[in-house]
């Protein structure tokens, strides 16, 4: 994740153009991983960080902290911030804290609980928006691995033309895939759906984030999915604008590339065909961390859909 320089290089300057509320004062990083971020906390000048990891990887953190020569600054805490204890408020969160989809093995959670918890009154939090994005598009990897079987028996002699249904059925499944999404393969311009305002969600609202899209496509092709990806915004400080971090496949691309939801059917698409629905992201049964999004959605004049979406096990976040 460090070698996300999308990702690492936004987060440096996102902490660096608030230094003017953070220089002297106490900053708390929960989910530190290497403790990068608190390096950067404390070259914006903070007088106390405390970089809160439960893995292992805290151990090297410490390394790292001290081979920066920041001991004196940053304080490597091996626990989850649900059961550490510190001793004092902080004045700064920082976390990065988003996964797939935005919510897959997030740790917003910790973060809510962290500000409830040790952030004073009128402290700051980095980032401290999320919105979240969906539009549909025309995968043209899934559309080639589909026709694939159509064109074995020009190159081999063998009619495999009979596999076509039974990939289908295994690539247009329920899975949440996540895979880059090119700006050609997007068939409208965005439509937000959801937006979370880190200073006043809660963990409740949490269990279910939803809301409503209205896109109208482009031009004259299929939708064979639906694509979602989400941005967060750190506050500008001081003058500055605010700086946001973007995983659109209109952007730069981030290891957490885009979600794709596939529907069961491709449906052709014509200049302004509106493409409108509702979307319900919530945590599984199975597992509070692994999200679910159920979609109900209309393309043109066809009758409603629902589907529901899950990301399979083995699909999980990395070490920053």
């Amino acid at each position: 994740m460090i070698a996300d320089t999308v990702r690492t290089s936004t987060y440096k300057t996102g902490i660096l153009r608030n230094s003017s509320s953070i220089r002297g004062k106490v900053v708390l990083d929960v989910g530190a991983g290497t403790g990068v971020l608190s390096i950067f906390c404390a070259q914006a000048g903070a007088r106390k960080v405390y970089a809160v990891e439960a893995s292992s990887i805290a151990d090297q953190a410490v390394r790292i902290v001290r081979h920066n020569k920041m001991e004196d600054i940053v304080e490597v805490i091996k626990g989850s911030v649900e059961t550490i204890d510190l001793p004092e408020r902080v004045d700064v969160i920082v976390s990065e804290w988003m996964g797939y989809a935005l919510l897959h093995e997030s740790m917003l959670n910790s973060v809510l609980f962290a500000r409830d918890k040790w952030l004073k009154p009128g402290g700051l939090i980095l980032p401290s928006k999320a919105e979240l994005y969906i539009a549909p598009i025309n995968d043209l990897v899934a559309e080639d691995r589909l026709s694939f079987w159509d064109t074995v028996k020009g190159q081999y002699g063998v009619d495999m033309s009979c596999m076509s249904d039974f990939a289908r059925k295994c690539i247009m499944n329920n899975d949440i895939t996540v895979n880059l999404v090119t700006v050609e393969d997007v068939l409208s311009h965005q439509c937000k759906f959801a937006e979370l305002d880190l200073y006043s969600v809660t963990a409740e609202q949490l269990k279910s984030v939803s809301g409503s899209f209205n896109c109208e496509c482009f031009g004259s092709s299929p939708v064979n999915a639906l694509c979602v990806w989400f941005t967060v915004t750190f506050p500008g400080g001081g003058e500055e604008k605010p700086l946001v971090l973007s995983t659109s496949p209109f952007k730069p691309e981030t290891h957490w590339k885009q979600a794709v939801l596939y529907l069961d059917d491709p449906v052709n698409v014509r200049q302004d065909t509106p493409v409108v629905g509702d979307v319900n992201m919530y945590p599984s049964e199975a597992s509070s961390r692994h999200i679910c999004i159920h979609v109900d959605y209309t393309i043109g004049e066809m009758k409603k859909h629902s589907k529901t979406f899950s990301i399979p096990d083995g699909c999980s976040g990395e070490t920053q």
